[in-house]
Parts: structure tokens; sequence; C-alpha cells
């Protein structure tokens, strides 16, 4: 019995803490979404509506993470049914700020940690769904 407390510990432990990574995730997303502007495009509420974001001019691979490409342009661009939508453009990408490079690219990071939650709950509530089958 004692093991299968120490798992269910664990487990409570894990929750917690991915909650508490959530809250903070989403408390910077929205502090980075008036700060780079994107609130003059989109609403917060319809931000996460879009089904992918990605960015333009800077990369976002891990082995060159935030290093600007030479003679492109930086913006980001959001995706709905197959449209993109730039939901900020910020000019060429080698002469921009490191620090507002950063930020662009923490922003689409967060969105995409923030969405990868909204998957998590989807397949739980089907897992949940088929289980009552």
């Amino acid at each position: 019995m004692s093991e299968k407390l120490r798992r269910l510990e664990s487990l409570l432990q894990e929750f917690v803490s991915l909650e508490k990574l959530r809250k903070e995730n989403i408390a910077k997303l929205q502090e980075l979404f008036k700060e780079l502007e994107i609130d003059q495009k989109v609403a917060w509420e319809d931000l996460f509506g879009f089904q992918a974001m990605n960015l333009m001019g800077i990369s976002l691979q891990k082995e060159q993470l935030a290093q600007p490409q030479p003679n492109r342009y930086a913006q980001i661009i959001a995706i709905k049914n197959g449209k993109n939508s730039s939901l900020r453009y910020f000019g060429r990408a080698e002469n921009l700020d490191p620090s507002l490079i950063k930020k662009i690219v923490e922003f689409v990071l967060r969105w995409r940690l923030e969405k990868s939650f909204f998957h998590v709950e989807n397949y739980r509530d089907l897992v949940d769904a088929l289980n009552q089958k």
C-alpha cells in the first residue's frame, strides 16, 4: 500500500508543478501579449483559437534559438483554418535589438506551451468519454 501512496503523492506533486508552470506561463504570456502590441491585432480571448503560430525571420530551432536569419523580416504568423494572419511585423530580423528578439521568441514558445495544455485537456476528456461507454 505504501508504494501506491508514494505513486499517488508523486502524481499529485507533478500535477501541482504543472499547474504552477501553467499559471506562470499564462501570466508572462499576457505580459508579452501587451508589450509586443499583439493586443492591437487580436483579442486575448481569440488568441488560442489559432491552430498554430510560427515565427518568420528568427530561428525557433534549439541549435539556433533566437538567432535572426540574415536578409529576412521578423513577424509572428498565426494560422487558422489554413489561412495565415500576421499578428505583428517587426522589420529586418538582423536589425532588431536582442532583447526584443528574446521577447518575440518567448511569446511564441509560451503560446505553444499553453496550446499544448489545451491538447492534454482534449485528450483527457476523450479518454474519460471513452471510459464512460
